[in-house]
């Protein structure tokens, strides 16, 4: 149905006005801001930030804080590297005017100092990106030298740039540059430390990454498993049962039951095999089961559906019902002449959703289940865990009528997760 459009929405004539008009609005709307304070400008400047596609994003997606501080390792390092040193220029600096020396000298020598440690450090960081990758021994003693040669270096810069500019008369002694490369070393050392610290740490958290994400591979490659296995078992029933009515020479009915096969098998591998469905479309899958069983037991079959209606959009595993479906048939329905009445209910508790599975038969399923050599009770318990852990519930009991009933309770999601 067509709709009638915004009329705060004007054509734009060509597309460079469509590229033009966001900014040409940004622009208005700034300069009339300008009679208010210079806040309200830059607060408007910050909210109307565009995105390349012209849209707007927040401030702070802009300037990158939207995400992790090491989303991007590169841009961490470097923003650390240089914060820090700059940190140790100024503290040096301070510390030196408190001291008397001369400002603008002392400035000169502390910018020489906070060069040298922030080109020792690059050299560092470069080494240890080669370390550390390496055994822990090697790691440990390759570095330690790294640092003691470092810090003989920078103690000798620091030598040189004290006699020269700030103090010509002074001649270090060896207790005196000794003492001076300990309070270096100790710096470049607590340097390292941070470094590999950070980085251990980073490898840490990617391989608990990699290992979830393997996790979640084996996990849906097990679930995958699980589901394939229906297939073949309930074929084999359901090929069982129309080579019965080609000997009887049923070949109508034979025909009918092909024919719903394929429309349930069709409808069933539409699903991805570790996907979670609606329950609506769950029992949707079993009246298209129970339409083929159908052709086999006649009246002897009787079904009964009472979904309640807040629970139809719940999602749970794609062809979890069935197979307890195709266990009510084979040990309440086969054995009487009379059939059995199944009955399937769903209903909300909380935030879980109950589902039974109930038959009117002998109530002898779970012995009949340990005896039988298919995946039915089995594989349902090993999917429900998969996909809930602890969060489920799995159980059977002998119910009111005499039967066999099996009840799962699961929580309520209403999307695949």
């Amino acid at each position: 149905m067509a709709t009638e459009p915004d009329p705060a929405l004007k054509p734009v004539a060509s597309l460079e006005d469509a590229a033009v008009a966001p900014k040409r609005e940004t622009f208005k709307r700034s300069v009339s801001l300008r009679k208010g304070s210079m806040v309200d400008v830059a607060a408007a400047a910050g909210q109307d930030a565009l995105k390349g596609d012209g849209t707007k994003r927040p401030l702070i997606e802009g300037v990158g804080l939207d995400r992790p501080f090491f989303y991007d390792k590169n841009r961490a390092f470097w923003l650390l590297q240089s914060l820090g040193w700059t940190g140790y220029l100024l503290m040096r600096f301070l510390t030196g005017v408190v001291n008397g020396f001369e400002p603008g000298i002392f400035f000169l020598h502390c910018l020489i100092l906070t060069a040298t440690g922030y080109s020792l450090t690059l050299l560092l960081a470069s080494a240890y990106r080669r370390l550390i990758t390496m055994q822990a021994a090697i790691t440990a003693v390759v570095s330690l030298a790294l640092v003691v040669a470092s810090a003989a270096v920078f103690s000798f810069v620091e030598t040189w740039s004290v006699s020269t500019l700030v103090n010509p008369d002074f001649s270090p002694g060896g207790a005196q540059f000794l003492g001076a490369s300990i309070l270096v070393f100790a710096l470049l050392a607590a340097w390292s430390a941070l470094y590999y610290g950070i980085n251990y740490y980073l490898l840490l958290e990617e391989q608990i990454d990699q290992r979830r994400a393997l996790e979640g591979a084996a996990s849906a490659a097990q679930l995958a498993m699980l589901r394939y296995q229906l297939n073949p078992h309930f074929l084999f029933n359901t090929l069982n049962s129309i080579s019965t009515l080609v000997l009887l020479k049923q070949t109508g009915r034979a025909n009918a039951m092909l024919s719903r096969l394929s429309s349930f098998l069709r409808y069933t591998l539409v699903n991805e095999p570790t996907a979670q469905v609606p329950l609506v479309k769950e029992i949707e899958t079993l009246k298209l089961y129970l339409e083929i069983e159908k052709m086999r037991f006649e009246d002897r079959l009787k079904p009964h559906f009472r979904i309640d209606a807040d629970t139809v959009n719940a999602h749970l595993p794609s062809l979890l019902l069935q197979p307890l479906i195709e266990n009510a048939i084979k040990y309440a329905v086969t054995p009487s002449e009379d059939g059995a009445h199944i009955w399937i209910t769903a209903q909300r508790e909380g935030q879980a959703v109950r589902i039974e599975v109930a038959d009117s038969g002998p109530g002898e399923g779970v012995a009949s289940a340990v005896k039988s050599t298919g995946v039915g009770l089995a594989n349902i318990q090993e999917r429900l865990a998969n996909a809930y852990g602890a969060a489920h519930s799995f159980r059977t009991r002998k119910n009111e009528k005499g039967g066999f009933s099996v009840i799962i309770e699961i929580p309520y999601r209403t999307e695949d997760l």
